[in-house]
């Protein structure tokens, strides 16, 4: 075993959105930074479909816009869904602020493979160490108790120890360590998917300027993705419960083409395509997307983010916004702390308090999105139950969105919260059943409380980094927090702010 001579102010452990950009924007503030990934990039990986928050927010604080520009990425400019119980495809646009020209309402369909890489090279030309194929096996604590490095093997198998003031863990749902933080990881006893997911060849496209848009499309069993990556490429997923895992077993490919058969817009699409059988694309794959939160983020000296933290079904395309948003505020907690200008218990707590907010609205989303299906022979009825019957399980888990440390609604009364979303879930649903008179007519979501939520932070992160300064961020979104410094990449109190 070695250990390093000279040590580190913070470790990084994985090497996705999540890592690069919690890595580089540390090591932007001129801290060491050491980046550890267990992999050999690039990479396969899911989670496609992005959202403007990280194309037009995270992305440029990174300094990669001009490189994500020539990547020539799908152009995405909402979403469209035969989902509810209107008989035709219905589409939403991401329409942010008039602030922003409209290229700045626009996100990207990546192959991660090209996308991830570009983050880790960004982060290397930033000052992180990167060391690929090196797998973290466990933390190391000090005398105190305190997280203060790692232990990880090399790709020749020399197992190392280095030290760091912080270790953030962005491994994601894979993660080795993530227990290391203490309490335990919850799941939805509602959201418990199956994926089963594989690439086609000339595939259909939606009616222009939807062309680039990401299309989800309900079907008894489940729902499916349908991802433009390329002018001919398209990622085919179907998203099905746990009930269905038989379906998934043996043949994969005769499963995947089964369920494309079951439902009639998908296998539309894919009429005239033919399945990727080589290459990176050219497997069949399942994955479970259990919905999921830890009951701590955090402890002294580690930080769990993106994956390792949470996770939630993947219908509005949030992966890679709550990695790299989750990124973002990792890395504002660690640049304060390491600064001296504020506590690690009063930053972390910070973190941890607007993440799971985060996370709390997207699940909001989801169940108010799932609740629109009134077939009760359908997959989506299970999730009925958790407006309809706030049982004990539910309750728990809305309790544990809320948080320990963020003072949400949900820990007073789990059932009373559901109840107060009601209007809010009816809203939302009200917007979606509306009849489609034009087909390919956008539905203007952001009039929607449960739309503009999920939108509000996003927005935020764009406007920081189109404008270099916070637009609206000046009053704490709890009592006794923090609030985001003028360049965005620390904690400050807010009297400092209104004195700045």
């Amino acid at each position: 075993m070695s250990a390093e001579t000279a040590g580190f102010d913070v470790v990084v452990v994985g090497g996705g959105p999540c890592g690069s950009a919690v890595s580089t924007l540390v090591a932007m503030q001129g801290h060491r930074v050491l980046l550890l990934e267990k992999e050999k990039f690039p990479r396969y990986q899911i989670g496609e479909s992005l959202l403007p928050a990280t194309v037009h927010g995270v992305c440029r604080l990174l300094g990669v816009s001009e490189e994500l520009d020539k990547a020539g990425f799908m152009l995405k400019r909402g979403g469209t869904f035969r989902w509810g119980r209107n008989p035709e495809p219905w589409t939403f646009s991401f329409g942010i602020s008039s602030k922003f020209v409209s290229e700045a309402s626009t996100a990207y369909q990546v192959e991660r493979m090209r996308f991830d890489q570009i983050l880790l090279d960004n982060a290397r030309r930033r000052g992180v160490e990167v060391r690929e194929e090196s797998s973290v096996a466990d933390v190391i604590e000090d005398a105190d108790g305190r997280v203060c490095g790692v232990r990880y093997t090399d790709a020749d198998g020399v197992t190392h120890e280095v030290s760091a003031r912080f270790v953030v863990d962005s491994s994601g749902n894979g993660s080795r360590i993530h227990k290391k933080v203490g309490g335990q990881r919850r799941y939805s006893e509602f959201f418990r998917n199956l994926a089963l997911f594989g690439y086609f060849e000339g595939g259909k496209r939606l009616p222009a300027p939807n062309e680039g848009n990401i299309l989800a499309a309900a079907f008894d069993s489940g729902w499916f993705w349908y991802i433009p990556l390329t002018d001919t490429l398209t990622s085919v997923g179907a998203v099905l419960h746990p009930d269905a895992l038989e379906r998934a077993q043996g043949d994969k490919e005769q499963a995947l083409l089964d369920l494309i058969a079951e439902c009639p817009l998908i296998a539309d699409y894919l009429a005239d395509a033919r399945r990727v059988t080589s290459g990176p694309y050219g497997e069949v794959r399942v994955r479970k997307d259990y919905s999921y939160i830890q009951e701590k983020f955090w402890r002294p000296g580690l930080i769990l983010a993106g994956d390792a933290a949470c996770f939630i079904d993947p219908v509005f395309s949030s992966g890679v916004h709550l990695a790299t948003y989750s990124a973002l505020l990792a890395a504002r907690t660690i640049n304060t702390v390491l600064a001296g200008t504020a506590g690690e218990t009063e930053s972390c707590e910070e973190f941890e308090a607007r993440y799971r907010a985060e996370y709390a609205r997207f699940h909001d989303f989801l169940v108010a999105f799932y609740d629109m299906h009134e077939d009760e022979s359908s997959y989506f009825w299970r999730a009925k139950k958790v407006t309809g019957n706030a049982a004990s399980d539910v309750e728990s888990f809305v309790e544990l969105v809320g948080g320990g440390s963020s003072g949400e609604g949900a820990l007073i009364d789990a059932k009373a919260y559901l109840g107060k979303r009601a209007p809010a879930f009816q809203e939302l649903s009200d917007a979606v059943e509306r009849p489609v008179l034009v087909a390919g007519e956008d539905r203007d979501l952001l009039k929607t409380e449960l739309a503009r939520s999920v939108s509000r932070e996003g927005t935020r992160i764009q406007v920081q980094a189109s404008l270099g300064a916070n637009a609206d961020e000046r009053t704490p979104v709890r009592d006794g927090g923090l609030v985001p410094s003028a360049d965005g990449m620390h904690w400050i109190r807010p009297v400092q702010q209104q004195a700045s």
